[in-house]
Protein backbone atom coordinates (compact mmCIF):
# COMPACT_ATOMS: atom_id res chain seq x y z
CA UNK A 1 0.00 0.00 0.00
CA UNK A 2 1.07 2.99 -0.74
CA UNK A 3 2.27 5.98 2.26
CA UNK A 4 -0.67 8.14 2.08
CA UNK A 5 0.56 12.10 2.83
CA UNK A 6 3.25 14.07 1.02
CA UNK A 7 5.65 12.23 -1.45
CA UNK A 8 8.94 11.99 -0.03
CA UNK A 9 11.44 14.77 -1.54
CA UNK A 10 14.81 14.27 -2.72
CA UNK A 11 17.69 16.03 -1.61
CA UNK A 12 20.15 17.99 -3.83
CA UNK A 13 22.75 15.04 -3.50
CA UNK A 14 20.58 12.61 -4.42
CA UNK A 15 19.01 13.96 -6.89
CA UNK A 16 22.84 14.33 -8.32
CA UNK A 17 24.02 10.89 -7.92
CA UNK A 18 20.40 9.84 -10.23
CA UNK A 19 21.02 12.51 -12.68
CA UNK A 20 24.71 11.21 -13.20
CA UNK A 21 23.49 7.50 -13.22
CA UNK A 22 20.42 8.50 -15.88
CA UNK A 23 23.03 10.15 -17.93
CA UNK A 24 25.26 7.45 -18.20
CA UNK A 25 22.67 4.54 -18.96
CA UNK A 26 21.51 6.74 -22.16
CA UNK A 27 24.99 7.45 -22.98
CA UNK A 28 25.38 3.68 -23.31
CA UNK A 29 22.32 3.70 -25.39
CA UNK A 30 23.39 6.15 -27.54
CA UNK A 31 26.91 4.18 -27.97
CA UNK A 32 25.28 0.61 -27.90
CA UNK A 33 22.85 1.65 -30.77
CA UNK A 34 25.22 3.67 -32.84
CA UNK A 35 28.05 0.91 -32.75
CA UNK A 36 25.20 -1.87 -33.33
CA UNK A 37 24.18 0.25 -37.05
CA UNK A 38 27.79 1.10 -38.08
CA UNK A 39 29.16 -2.26 -37.57
CA UNK A 40 26.16 -4.20 -39.18
CA UNK A 41 25.54 -1.52 -42.11
CA UNK A 42 28.96 0.35 -42.17
CA UNK A 43 31.24 -2.93 -42.14
CA UNK A 44 29.54 -5.70 -42.88
CA UNK A 45 27.07 -4.56 -45.61
CA UNK A 46 29.99 -1.50 -46.64
CA UNK A 47 29.21 -2.22 -50.20
CA UNK A 48 25.36 -2.01 -50.39
CA UNK A 49 25.88 1.36 -48.36
CA UNK A 50 23.95 4.10 -49.87
CA UNK A 51 24.22 7.34 -48.95
CA UNK A 52 20.80 7.02 -47.45
CA UNK A 53 22.54 5.02 -45.17
CA UNK A 54 25.26 7.24 -44.44
CA UNK A 55 22.70 10.37 -44.01
CA UNK A 56 20.68 8.18 -41.66
CA UNK A 57 23.66 7.91 -39.44
CA UNK A 58 24.65 11.41 -39.35
CA UNK A 59 20.46 12.61 -38.98
CA UNK A 60 20.97 9.94 -35.35
CA UNK A 61 24.39 11.24 -34.83
CA UNK A 62 22.68 14.62 -34.56
CA UNK A 63 19.69 13.61 -32.89
CA UNK A 64 21.68 11.57 -30.06
CA UNK A 65 24.22 15.07 -29.54
CA UNK A 66 21.04 17.22 -29.00
CA UNK A 67 18.74 15.22 -27.29
CA UNK A 68 21.91 14.46 -24.81
CA UNK A 69 23.35 17.37 -24.61
CA UNK A 70 20.05 19.57 -23.61
CA UNK A 71 19.77 16.71 -21.22
CA UNK A 72 22.94 16.98 -19.73
CA UNK A 73 22.90 20.85 -19.29
CA UNK A 74 19.49 20.24 -18.11
CA UNK A 75 20.97 18.18 -14.94
CA UNK A 76 24.27 20.63 -14.74
CA UNK A 77 24.73 20.65 -11.30
CA UNK A 78 26.14 23.83 -9.17
CA UNK A 79 28.60 24.18 -6.65
CA UNK A 80 29.48 27.01 -3.88
CA UNK A 81 32.83 28.30 -3.64
CA UNK A 82 33.90 25.78 -1.41
CA UNK A 83 33.20 23.12 -3.58
CA UNK A 84 30.03 22.11 -1.64
CA UNK A 85 26.91 20.88 -3.87
CA UNK A 86 24.52 23.94 -4.10
CA UNK A 87 21.99 22.53 -6.82
CA UNK A 88 22.21 19.14 -8.09
CA UNK A 89 19.82 20.21 -11.40
CA UNK A 90 16.79 19.59 -12.96
CA UNK A 91 15.67 16.00 -11.74
CA UNK A 92 15.93 13.77 -14.71
CA UNK A 93 13.82 11.18 -13.51
CA UNK A 94 11.09 13.17 -11.48
CA UNK A 95 7.57 11.10 -12.38
CA UNK A 96 5.23 13.58 -10.77
CA UNK A 97 5.43 17.53 -10.80
CA UNK A 98 6.12 19.64 -13.55
CA UNK A 99 6.42 16.59 -15.90
CA UNK A 100 3.04 15.65 -15.64
CA UNK A 101 1.41 19.45 -16.09
CA UNK A 102 3.67 21.25 -18.47
CA UNK A 103 4.09 20.36 -21.68
CA UNK A 104 7.27 21.58 -22.41
CA UNK A 105 9.45 20.22 -25.48
CA UNK A 106 12.19 20.35 -23.59
CA UNK A 107 11.35 17.89 -20.84
CA UNK A 108 13.71 15.18 -20.07
CA UNK A 109 11.00 12.73 -20.93
CA UNK A 110 10.23 13.70 -24.31
CA UNK A 111 14.42 14.08 -24.51
CA UNK A 112 14.82 10.37 -22.91
CA UNK A 113 11.94 9.14 -25.39
CA UNK A 114 13.20 10.80 -28.27
CA UNK A 115 16.55 8.68 -27.64
CA UNK A 116 15.27 5.44 -27.20
CA UNK A 117 12.62 5.98 -30.24
CA UNK A 118 15.93 6.83 -32.84
CA UNK A 119 18.02 3.82 -31.23
CA UNK A 120 14.92 1.62 -31.66
CA UNK A 121 14.92 2.89 -35.20
CA UNK A 122 18.52 2.41 -35.68
CA UNK A 123 18.67 -0.84 -34.33
CA UNK A 124 16.11 -1.89 -36.72
CA UNK A 125 17.20 -0.20 -39.76
CA UNK A 126 19.59 -2.68 -40.20
CA UNK A 127 17.33 -4.54 -41.51
CA UNK A 128 15.69 -2.50 -43.50
CA UNK A 129 15.83 1.30 -44.19
CA UNK A 130 11.67 1.77 -44.68
CA UNK A 131 12.34 1.12 -41.02
CA UNK A 132 13.23 4.94 -40.86
CA UNK A 133 9.36 5.68 -41.04
CA UNK A 134 8.66 5.13 -37.72
CA UNK A 135 10.85 8.39 -36.81
CA UNK A 136 7.65 10.21 -38.23
CA UNK A 137 6.31 9.62 -35.04
CA UNK A 138 8.12 11.86 -33.13
CA UNK A 139 7.25 14.94 -35.09
CA UNK A 140 3.65 13.77 -34.71
CA UNK A 141 3.94 13.57 -30.82
CA UNK A 142 5.29 16.99 -30.99
CA UNK A 143 2.50 18.14 -32.96
CA UNK A 144 -0.26 16.31 -30.70
CA UNK A 145 1.35 18.01 -27.52
CA UNK A 146 1.11 21.08 -29.66
CA UNK A 147 -2.59 20.80 -30.61
CA UNK A 148 -3.50 19.61 -27.02
CA UNK A 149 -1.71 22.29 -25.17
CA UNK A 150 -1.59 25.21 -26.89
CA UNK A 151 -3.39 25.28 -30.29
CA UNK A 152 -6.54 23.61 -29.07
CA UNK A 153 -7.12 25.79 -26.43
CA UNK A 154 -6.30 28.77 -27.78
CA UNK A 155 -8.52 27.97 -30.93
CA UNK A 156 -11.28 26.85 -28.57
CA UNK A 157 -11.53 29.83 -25.82
CA UNK A 158 -14.23 32.11 -26.00
CA UNK A 159 -13.67 35.33 -26.64
CA UNK A 160 -15.31 38.11 -24.95
CA UNK A 161 -15.25 41.76 -26.06
CA UNK A 162 -13.38 43.44 -23.02
CA UNK A 163 -15.43 46.74 -23.19
CA UNK A 164 -18.98 44.61 -23.27
CA UNK A 165 -20.72 44.68 -20.39
CA UNK A 166 -22.64 41.50 -19.06
CA UNK A 167 -26.52 42.35 -19.91
CA UNK A 168 -29.14 42.23 -17.13
CA UNK A 169 -31.53 40.64 -19.31
CA UNK A 170 -29.47 37.43 -19.82
CA UNK A 171 -27.72 37.37 -15.87
CA UNK A 172 -32.20 37.15 -15.03
CA UNK A 173 -32.54 34.25 -17.81
CA UNK A 174 -29.21 31.95 -16.50
CA UNK A 175 -30.13 33.03 -12.63
CA UNK A 176 -26.40 34.62 -12.76
CA UNK A 177 -26.41 36.83 -9.64
CA UNK A 178 -24.73 40.75 -11.31
CA UNK A 179 -21.59 41.63 -9.99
Amino acid sequence: MAPKGKAGTKGKKQIFEENRETLRFYLRIILGASAVYAAVNLVVFYPAASAWTWLAFAFSSAVYGASYRSMSSMARPAFADDGSLADGGIDLNMEQGWQSECPHPHEPRHLKDVILLTAMVQVLSCFSLYVWYFWLLAPGRALYLLWVNILGPWFTAESSAPGQEPNEKKQRRTGTPPE
